[in-house]
């Protein structure tokens, strides 16, 4: 359906003319029935599983939860990694008017509980028995549970338990039920409304408890229709699932997207075969985190010092030349001839190899969001002929706000708005977003509601950001964040702390400064390229804490820290450093499942380093 820019304000939003996700994945399914929808490794090979397949298993679950007694509106919680049963559940509970809920596997039995408590949800589906554990070791705090469903019986064979059933019991009840009850699926699926909750994304709660964010079918109509104009998504491509899908982005990339045009979703395997799948799917447009792209440009790194002398000379020609092109392409220039044939050759002799191994040979259109990216690293990635773009959104959004395109890129920017949003920055730097794509609320929290969203429609997203005379938007920090120097200095830590990673030794820094005299910063080595370091220049270490600590690797991160520092104004300079000697992983509490550090845990965890560089 075409939309007018107006009309993207205001809606109907609607798509082949169905207005609910569920009913535009019920038309997919009849539609691409005997095609692909969805691949999963299993035993090492890759299996497809149709549309029909996606249709007739969610119709299962959907009835046996029916049978069990759900009722419309009630939440339902899925924690597990990505898998193919993660979504099938998901849209099952949406399509019977209920609203899916995700719980990272990172997640310990007491969040669980806080979360099975405030959402009230009777129903969990768990992947395996290390899931089923959390509830088992915390079910005195939820009462209120009724039935909890897991996906894999291993391990498991001989367990028993009343409030304990599987996956493929629950669907057998549902395929029984709808004998008795033939219509009932579709007609609950044809009852749900555009207002309804299509999802409940539940936010990091790295300022207090997670709230619970309703994101309804019409936002993600919305998301959809003013997609089309700004996405290329075609039947014919290959997706890669690797983020959780209780990250907004990871489920509009991969569930409400591939449903909109009819493509394939293959699901990594784990997170730690995210490199190894990616080659293997070798995807058309890939999004990621920023650290997903730092890590493959520290792969890159690694290739190249461990290439011979022509190896490494034949890549810095062809980025040379890759970045030449781009930045003069950014400056609205075009490559004189001698410089478009030599990119070329280079090209197609150097980097075209390179984007096979990484396995982004094929994708026209790769993306980074959930948190701010090095500009230099967006840049090198161009260099490297990886089309990546930067964009901005965030759960309260329904993902998206604004990004670029590859057609027309702005880096150092998040992009134009999508259209039928309104953007306005506050007098004190916040940016507010008005439109469709602003959430519903917060769940049971109407006075956290009122704080986020103004009467008149604007959300307060705590982003601090400007605007330029193109349209396109940056964001230049949170605004809990801003550090205020003891000589009353406001900094915004988030470029520096930008520029810090796009080196391949640093995999992340916070900085430090609030009311003190000047800046310090904790950082967080990159272990790979690290130990690479370390080893070719024969550097005894034992374990990660023993590398923290030798005083070549100190004097590598200090060359660093001071390289950035040339370009900052000495106020804003970091003073001293100090290096975190744990490795750390989605399960501590320093970090997000998206690997973004929580300022407010390092902070408290890392004080005695903190306070050191301060006597």
């Amino acid at each position: 359906m075409e939309m007018t820019r107006d009309a993207f304000r205001t809606g109907p939003f609607e798509m082949d003319g169905c207005d609910t996700v569920v009913k535009l994945w019920a038309l997919r399914c009849r539609e691409k029935a005997r095609q692909t929808a969805h691949r999963s490794k299993e035993l090492g090979i890759w299996q497809a599983y149709s549309w029909a397949h996606f249709h007739d298993s969610a119709k299962a679950i959907g009835q046996g939860l029916m049978a069990l007694g759900h009722r419309k509106g009630e939440p339902v919680q899925i924690l597990s990694e990505d898998r193919r049963e993660w979504i099938y559940c998901d849209i099952a509970v949406a399509a019977i008017g209920g609203i899916p809920s995700g719980v990272y596997t990172t997640d310990s039995a007491n969040q669980l509980a806080y979360l099975m408590s405030d959402s009230g949800a009777r129903f969990l589906f768990v992947e395996n028995d290390e899931q089923l554990d959390k509830y088992l070791s915390a079910r005195e705090k939820m009462a209120h549970v009724e039935k909890v469903i897991v996906f894999d019986r291993e391990g498991l064979a001989t367990f028993q338990d009343d409030k304990v059933m599987f996956l493929d019991e629950l669907m057998e009840i549902g395929r029984t039920w709808g004998l008795e009850n033939p219509d009932a699926f579709d007609r609950a699926l044809e009852a749900v409304r555009p207002e309804d909750p299509r999802m409940l994304i539940y936010t990091s709660g790295t300022t207090g408890p997670p709230k619970g964010a309703i994101i309804t079918h019409a936002n993600i109509m919305y998301q959809l229709c003013a997609g089309q104009d700004v996405f290329d998504y075609s039947e014919t491509d290959e997706l890669l699932c690797f983020l959780p899908l209780c990250h907004v982005l990871e489920r509009v990339a991969s569930c409400e997207n591939s449903i909109a045009s009819g493509c394939t979703v293959n699901f990594a395997e784990s997170p730690e075969t995210v490199f190894e799948n990616l080659q293997e799917v070798g995807p058309h447009t890939f999004a990621g985190v920023p650290r997903i792209w730092e890590k493959i440009a520290s792969r890159v790194t690694i290739m190249r010092s461990e290439a011979g002398w022509f190896g490494r000379r034949a890549f810095d020609l062809a980025l040379d030349a890759g970045l030449k092109v781009y930045d003069l392409r950014q400056e609205g220039k075009r490559p004189g001839p001698g410089l478009r044939l030599r990119h070329r050759l280079l090209d197609w002799l150097v980097m075209r190899n390179i984007r096979h191994m990484l396995g982004l040979a094929r994708a026209r259109r790769c993306t980074s969001g959930a948190a701010p990216i090095s500009p230099d690293l967006l840049r090198w990635f161009w260099g490297l002929g990886v089309p990546l773009i930067e964009g901005y959104g965030m759960t309260e959004t329904s993902a998206i706000v604004s990004v670029n395109q590859v057609s027309e890129n702005r880096t150092g920017t998040v992009g134009p708005p999508l259209p039928g949003l309104e953007l306005r920055i506050a007098e004190d730097g916040e940016l507010l977003v008005r439109g469709p794509a602003v959430f519903a609320g917060y769940w049971k929290k109407p006075e956290k509601t009122a704080e986020t969203i103004t009467p008149d429609g604007w959300l307060h997203t705590g982003d601090l950001g400007r605007i330029d005379n193109h349209g396109c938007l940056t964001i230049t920090g949170r605004a809990k964040d801003i550090i205020i120097t003891a000589g009353g200095k406001n900094i915004t830590p988030a470029e520096i702390e930008s520029r810090l990673k796009f080196s391949p030794y640093i995999s992340d820094a916070v900085v430090i400064g609030d009311g003190r005299k000047y800046l310090t910063c904790l950082v967080m080595i990159d272990q790979e390229n690290v130990e690479k370091f370390a080893q070719d220049h024969q550097i005894p270490f034992a374990d990660f804490a023993s590398l923290t600590r030798a005083p070549e690797v100190v004097a590598l991160i200090g060359e660093v820290v001071d390289q950035v520092n040339r370009d900052f104004a000495r106020v804003e300079q970091i003073k001293d450093f100090r290096l975190i000697d744990i490795l750390l992983t989605a399960e501590d509490d320093e970090l997000t499942p998206t690997m973004k550090l929580k300022r407010n845990f390092v902070n408290d965890r890392h004080k005695g380093l903190i306070d050191a560089m301060y006597q």
